[in-house]
């Protein structure tokens, strides 16, 4: 079997892809030779700074490079009618009060893209120069034991994605939390667009009691969106009904976001975690090739002709 030219992580900044950094940095796992996080430019500003000090005080010293890559902010794309946007997974509430949910395109867009974009320009193949068959890079993907069904092949030949947290280190999410713990890393944020749709409510508890700022962001953004997409209004092709971030399907700001559901109690239940690691929220995220937020979903909402 032919050996990959590069090894890089997927580097989401949150738990998992943080732990496989630093397991590589320490020597514990293979150096891998590029660390790429994809930036939706609407990350929570925790997410940078974390970012920041992995860098700085983790990739930097160990030599392994890292590279951010976007496409554009995904709020400002949201709410300008001259640009395409990727649909968001939006809670629809249609005319005649039937649920629904618009498509997931972001993951798509603003993490997968752009990161297959990097690795063909690192391995002196962007696009549309032809890949030779054989040439193939290795991606570290952030998934653990207890997530081991998200564990996903990549759709093209030229990346193979590998799961180390499963098949080199058999560790869960609470292994990775001791883990980082022990090395001060303690406070890994999540890591998911600040208005992304698959909040928990203890999500948008965080948010809301740590970071007002990004607090009245998020809930001007969930007043924006109710009527669809700015470039469809603008094509003449409105939201027949009402597009909310909440699952509750009521503006942000009089969601129930103070209900502790029973999937959050489950989760204080079944994870091995103290109240500042569940502070972080609901534990579904946002990571490229294993979006942990569920199934693809289609459109169920209706739209002016």
């Amino acid at each position: 079997m032919s050996q990959p030219v590069l090894r890089v992580l997927s580097l989401g900044a949150g738990v998992q892809s943080t732990t496989l950094l630093c397991l590589s940095a320490e020597g514990l796992l293979p150096k891998i030779d590029y660390a790429i996080f994809a930036d939706t430019g609407w990350e929570p500003g925790a997410v940078y700074s974390h970012l920041d000090r992995l860098e700085n005080d983790i990739a930097g010293p160990a030599d392994i490079p890292t590279v951010r890559v976007s496409t554009g902010n995904i709020r400002d794309d949201a709410l300008n009618p001259n640009h395409r946007f990727a649909s968001m997974p939006l809670h629809i509430l249609n005319q005649d009060g039937r649920p629904g949910m618009a498509r997931r395109q972001c993951t798509s867009e603003y993490k997968i893209k752009p990161i297959k974009k990097k690795v063909r320009d690192l391995i002196g193949y962007p696009f549309p120069k032809r890949i030779p068959s054989g040439v193939y890079v290795e991606q570290w993907v952030g998934i653990s034991t207890d997530e081991f069904h998200r564990a996903k092949d990549s759709d093209v030949a030229y990346m193979r994605n590998r799961h180390p947290l499963i098949v080199d280190m058999n560790w869960s999410r609470a292994d990775c939390l001791r883990y980082l713990k022990a090395r001060g890393l303690g406070q890994t944020p999540k890591s998911s667009c600040l208005g992304c749709p698959y909040h928990g409510n203890a999500q948008w508890r965080h948010i809301r009691d740590t970071s007002p700022e990004e607090w009245q962001d998020v809930v001007a953004f969930d007043t924006a969106i109710r009527t669809g997409s700015a470039r469809a209004n603008a094509n003449g092709t409105p939201l027949l009904g009402q597009a909310f971030l909440h699952r509750a399907r009521v503006p942000l700001d009089e969601a129930p976001i103070d209900r502790v559901t029973a999937h959050e109690l489950a989760q204080r239940q079944l994870e091995l975690v103290d109240e500042e690691d569940l502070e972080q929220g609901d534990l579904d995220g946002c990571s490229p090739w294993s979006c942990r937020s569920g199934s693809p979903v289609q459109a169920d909402y209706d739209q002016a002709a």
